[in-house]
Formats: C-alpha cells, structure tokens, sequence
C-alpha cells in the first residue's frame, strides 16, 4: 500500500492483522452474548409466547369471535376490521401459542379455537408456579 493511503490509516488505534479477533466485541455479539445467557427455559418461553399472544386487544376480538364458531380469514377480517396482512399476522401469533388451529379448505383458512389450549396452559402454570391460592401471613417471611 501506498503511504498516506486511506485504508493503512488507523487513527490511533493499533493496528489489526488480518484474522485477529477484535479487542472491543460488536453491540450484536454482546447482545447475542446476553441473550444466550439469560435465554429463560423452553417451558417458561412458551407460557411468555401464550401470555403474550393474549395481551393484544386485537388478538383478544379475534378469539372473542372463534369462541362462538370457527371462521375464514376473510370473516375475521371483517370482524376487526384491519387489512389482510395484520389479521394474517395476529392469527399466525395466536397460532404459535397454540390457542387457534388453521385449516385450508379450497382457497379460504378457516381457523378454529382449540379449546383444550386454555386448560392445558392453565396446568402448565400450575406445574410451572405450584399451587396458588390465599397467601398464608404466618408463613411469609417478614
């Protein structure tokens, strides 16, 4: 390289050899780093994605509406009135969690509400938290 040349300047920095690690990580590789560290257990991850699909309003009106008999894309559609790649986007969320199952019949989906979703997570938590009931005070710590 020439002298004087942009890419042999180092602007005060020692300068890298080819294949070397960089001393400072990148922000991506210490969130990366982070995450995996503190990454919660696939049980306790899949009742934060259930929880999570139930704190939307809109996911909320959409499974309101299954409660009472499965519908197309195209009804639910109608019924919260958002565009179709918002409805798409909520229902694949839902589904994900496990409270809706979807089935194609010709051109239309037609999603239904797995009933048996709210009593299996139910348990989970149970299973996950121990029983919850009334807070005895004599035996909390003070």
């Amino acid at each position: 390289m020439r002298r004087g040349c942009p890419a042999d300047r180092s602007h005060g920095r020692a300068p890298i050899s080819e294949g070397a690690i960089s001393p400072v990580p990148t922000p991506a590789r210490i969130r990366s780093t982070l995450a995996s560290i503190a990454a919660p257990p696939d049980d306790l991850r899949d009742v934060a994605v259930y929880h999570k699909a139930l704190a939307d309003p809109t996911r909320l009106r959409i499974l309101r509406r299954l409660g009472h008999s499965p519908g197309t894309v195209t009804e639910l559609i109608g019924h919260v009135d958002l565009s179709q790649p918002l409805v798409s986007w909520h229902l694949r969320r839902l589904k994900a969690a496990g409270l809706i199952e979807m089935e194609r019949s010709g051109r239309e989906v037609i999603c239904s509400l797995r009933r048996d979703a709210l009593d299996l997570y139910r348990e989970r938590e149970r299973a996950l938290l121990g029983p919850l009931g009334p807070v005895d005070p004599s035996t909390s710590a003070a």
